[in-house]
């Protein structure tokens, strides 16, 4: 009765494609830790699931290793079958066992991986399914230099895939087993080929057959094409003339249906994709999209919230909308890529994305970012392909990060991100590559382009010396495709007006974060040197790394509760659509000092300012910001701002207020 309720459950999950079925497993998966010996005290736990689910949980982020038991019941009538098992993202090493067998293994936290099942599967019995998984620091496992938590456990979603003896594979580095490779795409026509990887284990005659349907659901293309023989992958032409071209304005988008089928089999593959060419623009040196150059706006994605590393679906479609809302035109995957839903998503909006691997490194001088081995390198290849091969039929992902803020030590760390450059061109010779760089030196000669991470003026120098950097770039290396990256910490109540508390603590200020970032927009605005403009972070993120346990380099905290003034400063620089007016500093309702003076943020002309209802001058300070003059205040104070029918306003007590000490958590 058990194995008839387990299958009937099964059953009831599936999605039913052809001959291929599709079950989600992830429910009933008994969870405990390795060094706990024994699963007798199991916690039942529903995928996607983290042993870490709080962020800032500092010394007490687990590190470590976790099991995970699920028993599944496989019905006798399945044993013509091939039986796979996929899982979207194991944080950051897995070892699949099956009736304590020895499956595989998979290195990376950051790619779908799928392992087959068919040899060690007992039909019409109850399986055991046992994934070890691990989030320790390993030298031959990328990224090996982090202050970004890894969230370790089975955080994405796990499925059980059923095919034919002969199947479309789903074993290309866990992928779709379809990949669209258009050679020439212009508004006249789109030509190209689509690569698919095949299960063809023995001699067969087979029909593959493709059909694609634009975005109205009309089908555009067809053709077969006859398969005999074994094969790992066949390449189907097509061309079809006047298509719907996918851009930031018009988003437009294909479906195609793959079949592989003869009298005794048939297997189906559904993607999405869509057309556009990407290619840097010779005469601004921007991102050209359809030979249209645009500079772009972009904030950088890190990869939890409030309850760990766990994002679904709900959690991405909302962390989208803010970037939305912001008015950036793009977003920056750091470290590793996000489930494919958020790209769906930026196909879906005319989002720009550009996807790191985890080539990478973190501020601390103790970190070392590479390793000169064989199984460090591979690991890199084997992760890349991964990435690459699994998001390239998204039109919205317009270039590969081959690494981030390496520190260029020796030959051979150039020599291993050249192979990794000339490796994502053989994969995908359509996109661009781009590095995130802070340092000299030739290894920012490699990719197609790179974005310089700048903070001159938070950690050395003034911000006006931006200036001076921008002139030696611009004289020297203006051939270069550059953009800029940046952004500093800024922690919520703190306040440079309250000297006891900032004196005492490490804690960057809010203050002193929209201080810098005011600057820097100012500055690089208008600059037509820069592709784009990236902001570091768009969201706060759990760092056990750092001494709070928390990165606050976001424009919005952790838990998304909070705008920070930076927030309202691109907001008014960027969103077009919308109106933004916004008095920054206002959580610093109680001032000590007489003097005060208030900053404005507003995307509408000729803002007004009144203090208890009397109107006080606003100064243009540069582009969306305006200063009123110091002004001598004492008592409850009323500040209003508005303009264009919209405002913000606070109320303050200012003089004759206690200042605050130290308090000794914050020393």
């Amino acid at each position: 009765m058990k194995r008839l309720i387990a299958f009937l459950l099964l059953l009831a999950v599936g999605v039913t494609a052809s001959a291929r079925d599709i079950y989600q497993l992830n429910d009933s998966w008994e969870f405990f830790f390795k060094s706990e010996n024994t699963s007798d005290n199991a916690r039942i736990v529903t995928l996607p699931h983290s042993w870490n689910t709080d962020p800032l949980a500092g010394q007490d982020f687990r590190e470590t290793t976790g099991n995970y038991l699920r028993e599944v019941y496989i019905p006798e009538e399945w044993s013509s079958k091939r039986i796979f098992i996929k899982f979207y993202g194991a944080q950051s090493v897995a070892d699949l066992f099956l009736n304590g067998a020895h499956i595989g293994e998979h290195k990376g936290g950051s790619a779908a991986f799928v392992f087959e099942l068919t040899d060690r599967i007992r039909f019409g019995m109850d399986n055991t399914l046992q994934v070890v998984v691990s989030n320790t620091f390993r030298s031959d496992v990328l990224p090996v230099s982090t202050d970004q938590n890894l969230y370790g456990g089975l955080y994405r979603d796990v499925e059980l895939i059923v095919t034919d003896e002969m199947a479309i594979s789903p074993l290309y580095y866990g992928s779709e087993g379809v990949l669209f490779r258009p050679a020439r795409v212009s508004k006249e026509r789109v030509e190209g080929e689509v690569e698919v990887h095949l299960l063809t284990d023995r001699n067969t005659d087979a029909t593959l057959h493709l059909e694609i349907f634009n975005q109205k659901g009309k089908p555009i293309y067809t053709r077969s094409q006859r398969i005999i023989g074994q094969h790992k992958s066949i390449r189907i032409p097509f061309l079809f003339e006047q298509p719907d071209l996918w851009s930031p304005e018009k988003p437009n988008l294909y479906t195609a249906h793959v079949r592989l089928s003869n009298d005794s089999f048939q297997d189906e593959v559904v993607v999405r994709t869509g057309f556009r060419t990407v290619e840097r623009d010779a005469e601004s040196g921007w991102i050209a999209i359809n030979g249209k150059p645009r500079r772009l706006q972009g904030v950088v994605l890190h990869h939890d919230h409030a309850l760990g590393g766990i994002l679904g679906t709900a959690e991405l479609e909302s962390d989208l909308e803010q970037v939305r809302e912001l008015g950036a035109t793009a977003i920056r995957s750091s470290m590793q890529p996000h489930a494919s839903y958020l790209y769906d998503r930026c196909d879906e909006e005319g989002m720009l994305a550009w996807i790191d691997i985890p080539m990478h490194r973190a501020p601390f001088i103790g970190d070392m970012a590479y390793y000169s081995t064989a199984a460090f390198e591979h690991n890199a290849r084997e992760q890349l392909r991964e990435i690459i091969t699994q998001h390239m039929n998204h039109p919205s992902v317009i270039m590969w990060g081959i690494f981030s803020r390496l520190v260029p030590r020796g030959d051979e760390i150039v020599q291993c991100v050249r192979s990794l450059n000339t490796e994502a061109k053989r994969l995908d010779p359509k996109r661009l590559t781009v590095a995130c760089s802070d340092q000299d030196g030739p290894i920012n000669f490699i990719t197609d382009l790179i974005a310089w991470r700048q903070d001159v003026g938070w950690q050395r120098g003034l911000t006006s010396d931006l200036k001076l950097w921008r002139d030696q770039l611009k004289a020297n290396w203006s051939h270069l495709g550059s953009a800029i990256t940046y952004g500093g910490e800024g922690f919520l109540g703190m306040s440079a007006r309250t000297p006891q508390l900032s004196q005492r603590s490490n804690l960057p200020t809010e203050e002193r974060q929209t201080r810098f970032h005011e600057e820097y927009s100012q500055q690089v605005a208008a600059d037509s040197l820069f592709w784009g403009t990236w902001v570091e972070n768009m969201f706060e993120y759990g760092s056990s790394r750092r001494t709070y346990g928390l990165n606050a380099n976001g424009l919005i905290t952790l838990d998304r509760r909070e705008k920070k003034d930076a927030y309202y400063l691109y907001r008014a620089l960027w969103n077009k659509e919308a109106k933004t007016v916004h008095l920054a500093n206002r959580r610093d309702r109680m001032r000590y000092r007489s003097e005060q003076s208030f900053t404005i943020y507003s995307s509408e002309k000729n803002p007004i300012l009144l203090i208890n209802d009397d109107t006080v001058r606003l100064h243009r300070k540069g582009a969306v910001i305006y200063q009123s003059d110091t002004l001598q205040l004492r008592g409850q104070v009323q500040v209003r701002v508005s303009a264009g029918g919209v405002g913000d306003g606070v109320t303050m007590q200012v003089g004759n207020v206690l200042r605050p000490q130290a308090r000794p958590g914050l020393r």
